[in-house]
């Protein structure tokens, strides 16, 4: 993506409401790779777009030889992956300034570079803290300049949902008619709490049919995935309650370290999972 489909936005670093907006993001991100990780496992694509934002700088020696080049640019990454410790990506933007990074490089950052997640699930948009805040300092005509350039409808200024609605309401996707574009409902925000409790739909509709695939297959507990992840580890991290009840049911070793070193408990925790933590303590 070049800088002319993607133009600069300026921001001082001293922004208390971009870093209260960043701050949500990351104390979310939780909800974001959730539903990266169901997404792998579904035989039809349901996302549109998945990204996250990393504030990126350049080594101090190259920022001395570039002294009116940016200090810090915030940039999305798509392709992600998270480990537990890191979050990678591959960057869709060409940087402004910075002399170290490129488009389409794959960049690795830490949990407090993360600037914030997004991510497209049957055109709803969900994530998009900093988005909605430089969407409420825009008139109403830039705004909508604004949500063609993306592609996509931000809905309401002021409210971020973190998952798509009918996670929460448990009923099926509406089909949207003609008349729909001319008649909008309200969006309302999100109890985090109420968020947190609900199982992904996937992770309940799926239990029997995984248990019933571990049952006939025990063996696959032991096998791992190109990180080193057993199935356990994988749940353990989305937060799939109904798949880490599964696994310790049938035989799953709770200790058992990833290629990185963090165990289950901690795949669990650094995302704060609490109900999957509780399940993963000894009895």
């Amino acid at each position: 993506m070049s800088n002319a489909e993607s133009p600069v936005f300026m921001s001082p670093g001293d922004d208390p409401e971009m870093e209260a907006a960043s701050k949500k993001a990351r104390q979310t991100f939780k909800f974001f790779w959730r539903e990266l990780s169901w997404e792998r496992r579904r035989i039809v694509p349901g996302l549109e777009l998945a990204a996250v934002k990393a504030s990126l700088s350049d080594p101090p020696e190259v920022r001395a030889a570039n002294p009116d080049g940016l200090e810090m640019e915030h940039m999305w990454l798509m392709e992600v992956d998270f480990d537990g410790r890191h979050v990678e990506g591959t960057l869709i933007n060409t940087p402004h300034s910075l002399k170290t990074f490129e488009e389409g490089q794959r960049v690795k950052i830490t949990g407090k570079q993360l600037g914030d997640w997004m991510y497209v699930c049957m055109g709803e948009v969900c994530g998009g803290f900093t988005i909605d805040l430089m969407r409420s300092r825009m008139a109403a005509g830039e705004r909508k300049q604004h949500d063609r350039a993306w592609g996509h409808d931000f809905g309401d200024v002021g409210i971020v949902p973190l998952v798509p609605e009918r996670y929460l309401s448990n009923e099926p996707p509406k089909k949207k008619g003609f008349l729909s574009r001319f008649k909008k409902t309200p969006q309302k925000p999100h109890d985090y709490a109420k968020v947190a409790a609900a199982e992904h739909p996937m992770s309940v509709n799926m239990r029997e049919s995984f248990e019933q695939t571990l049952q006939e297959n025990p063996t696959l507990l032991q096998e791992s995935d190109d990180k080193g992840f057993t199935f356990l580890h994988q749940l353990s991290l989305a937060g799939s309650l109904d798949g880490v009840d599964v696994c310790l049911k049938h035989g799953a070793d709770a200790e058992a370290p990833a290629a990185n070193g963090m165990k289950p408990f901690d795949l669990a925790k650094c995302l704060a999972w609490s109900r999957v933590m509780k399940r993963l303590q000894p009895a």
